[in-house]
């Protein structure tokens, strides 16, 4: 019998992606495809078509390869994974920051040193989160006291916005980010209502008295010019839906995690300088995207046994690849001491999440707080029963009831 062309194969029902949004598990189908079929045809919530990769090796080539790009993404008529892009600098972000000469401000408040986060502020700032869990009694919620806490905490000193304005603040970034619930008007609306209040926040600023990121762009652009009104707040607004949205999702998966492996959680806690390989280990197993990363080609090309065209649409599952038994040995195992650990959690190369340094320095931080501050701290429920937000592209559980 003769193989099926590729024309043909084309014509059969397509897997819709993605295939879950929950992250108690790397969903089935991800792990079953990158065995069987590492570039894979999928249909998208947008109604389109795209490849759909779940290798290592693949999605470091796609990442290098300038082939494959992510600004054309924001283009007119560029396919799309989810919601239609409202403009281009929401997808392209760091590119338009380094023409208007504003990246260097960014990446100074994300790198390594983060001065506006110093190690103990953070501390405290999780510990007040916890304290408020344990005075309202247990069960308690490690989502909202620990994650969505610490990580509202950390984006608003980060970029000078009222704390007091969070709970505001992190419903429209909920929105924003859950994919087919919404319709793209009410996407809209939602979108211009976060971008509004950015600018407003901005122009309500004293020029040359800075409470924060935001305002030190807005001063800079100011003197520059190089960004209009709307494409900076359009960006601003960015860097915190994206910032809060990602490290809570983050903290809330990887503390879900954390909570059924109570003898690592007692190895830490005995000895807290290796935390960090701890969290590097949590971010490799989190699964934590519930869309994937997306690329365009931009020049027919060969990627893996797959013939890509100019204009298709190419997703990285870096949850799939993060468990490539080809790149990890053993990869279902948690292990702390893993090393190397060479995960793709924060991309690879050139296309590297300049948010990368605050996620790993602060989850540090707020892991040894939690150990310290809760040595008991245990599910107050089975793993099975902890419910996840649907449709989410940042996988988060809805709630994490605990006891201690």
């Amino acid at each position: 019998m003769t193989a099926p062309t590729e024309d043909a194969a084309r014509r059969e029902p397509l897997p819709r992606y993605p295939f879950s949004t929950d992250g108690d598990r790397l969903a089935p189908e991800l792990a079953e495809l990158r065995g069987r079929c590492p570039v894979a045809r999928v249909s998208t919530n947008s109604g389109g078509e795209a490849w759909l990769v779940t290798g290592y090796e693949l999605t470091q080539h796609v990442l290098r390869d300038r082939a494959f790009a992510r600004s054309v993404l924001a283009e007119a008529e560029s396919p799309a994974q989810d919601a239609p892009i409202l403009a281009p600098e929401l997808l392209d972000a760091m590119n338009h920051l380094q023409k208007a000469g504003l990246r260097d401000e960014v990446l100074k408040a994300l790198g390594r040193n983060q001065p506006e986060l110093p190690a103990d502020w953070v501390a405290e700032a999780t510990r007040e989160g916890l304290d408020a869990m344990v005075r309202e009694s247990a069960p308690g919620d490690l989502q909202h006291h620990f994650a969505e806490w610490v990580a509202a905490k950390c984006m608003c000193r980060l970029l000078g916005l009222p704390f007091a304005d969070r709970a505001w603040l992190a419903h429209r970034a909920d929105v924003d980010l859950t994919m087919v619930t919404y319709s793209p008007e009410e996407l809209a609306r939602n979108w211009e209502e976060i971008r509004l209040y950015m600018q407003e926040y901005m122009a309500a600023r004293r020029p040359g008295e800075p409470r924060g990121l935001v305002d030190r762009l807005a001063d800079l652009n100011a003197d520059s010019g190089g960004l209009t009104v709307r494409q900076l707040s359009n960006i601003v607004s960015v860097l915190f839906v994206s910032g809060y949205e990602d490290f809570a999702s983050f903290l809330g998966v990887a503390a879900f995690n954390l909570l059924q492996k109570p003898e690592v959680m007692s190895a830490v806690r005995a000895r807290p300088e290796t935390m960090p390989q701890c969290v590097e280990e949590l971010l490799r197993c989190s699964v934590v995207l519930g869309n994937a990363i997306p690329r365009y080609v931009t020049r027919d090309a060969q990627l893996g046994d797959a013939s890509v065209k100019e204009g298709d649409l190419v997703l990285l599952s870096l949850d799939a690849v993060n468990f490539d038994p080809a790149a990890f040995p053993d990869p279902e195992a948690f292990d702390p001491s893993r090393s190397p650990n060479p995960h793709l959690r924060f991309g690879y190369g050139r296309h590297h999440c300049p948010g990368a340094h605050l996620v790993r320095r602060q989850s540090d931080t707020a892991f040894r707080v939690l150990l310290d501050r809760l040595p008991d701290v245990r599910l107050a429920v089975p793993a099975e029963e902890v419910p996840w937000h649907p449709n989410r592209m940042a996988i988060m559980p809805a709630r994490i009831p605990v006891t201690w």
